[in-house]
């Protein structure tokens, strides 16, 4: 089964990100069938400074 990688601006609560967990888990298994023990779900958190879009920082651009 897959091995989903996440990656998000930092500041998301732990109870945001196992809802998420628990929603990708699930659509995984209905699509692809297999168990949801099989699916991993990686989360990486990055600072708004460290993440551009447009040439531009998401710290320039306000929340």
């Amino acid at each position: 089964m897959p091995t989903l990688r996440v990656e998000l601006f930092d500041g998301r609560t732990a109870e945001q990100k196992a809802e998420l967990a628990k929603e990708l888990t699930a659509a995984c298994v209905r699509v692809l069938g297999g168990s949801p023990d099989g699916v991993d779900v990686l989360f990486f958190e990055v600072p708004r400074e460290h993440w551009a879009t447009g040439g531009v920082l998401w710290s320039e651009k306000g929340q």
